[in-house]
């Protein structure tokens, strides 16, 4: 069974880092790819970044590019999600979630998520 875990959200102020953690289980192939989405209070889900962790390859939604990184650890079991330069409209609860073919457009499995609160 594929599971994944977020962790690492909170609250931060203006202008802070924070870093969220993907933990990744259950799937034994190499063949996939890990997004981030994120969900504000009364929004649609929104695709935050995408890795491919067996190629190292990313990309990102144009309102965190150059302020988020995505990253996997060596054992692609983790795939982390650098956040800085915080603002308020960052604020959301922060999915990860699993492709077995196109990140961001087809995601396979889902985690329930952490919540991300960025105060003014």
């Amino acid at each position: 069974e594929v599971q994944l875990v977020e962790s690492g959200g909170g609250l931060v102020q203006v202008g802070g880092s924070l870093r969220l953690s993907c933990a990744a289980s259950g799937f034994t192939s190499d063949d996939y790819a890990i997004g981030w989405f994120r969900q504000a209070p009364g929004k649609r889900r929104e695709w935050v970044s995408c890795i491919v962790p067996s190629e190292g390859l990313t990309n990102y939604a144009e309102s965190v590019k150059n302020r988020f990184t995505i990253s996997s650890d060596n054992l692609k079991t983790t795939v982390y999600l650098q956040m800085s330069s915080l603002q308020p409209g960052d604020t959301a609860v922060y999915y990860c979630a699993l492709s077995t073919s196109s990140c961001p457009g087809d995601m396979d499995y889902w985690g329930e998520g952490t919540l991300v609160t960025v105060s003014s």
